[in-house]
């Protein structure tokens, strides 16, 4: 595994990271504790495979959001 992309939103006073294929997720109070949090995300789903040579963290900002029927 090469790269592991954390798409990371700010929420509640704290950050919130999704990896790229949804199958990870981690937060932090702040970005240090976040960063912190998603390499030992991305070791421990890593653990019986190869491990990431690089951890990314893309900061989106969500404008607005909303629901409607499906």
């Amino acid at each position: 595994m090469a790269t592991v992309e954390f798409y990371v939103e700010e929420r509640d006073g704290g950050f919130v990271a999704r990896s790229a294929c949804g199958c990870i997720v981690t937060e932090g109070r702040d970005l240090e504790e976040l960063r912190r949090n998603a390499q030992e995300a991305a070791r421990c789903h890593c653990e019986e495979c190869e491990p990431p040579t690089s951890i990314r963290l893309r900061f989106i900002k969500v404008i607005r959001e909303e629901s409607i029927e499906p």
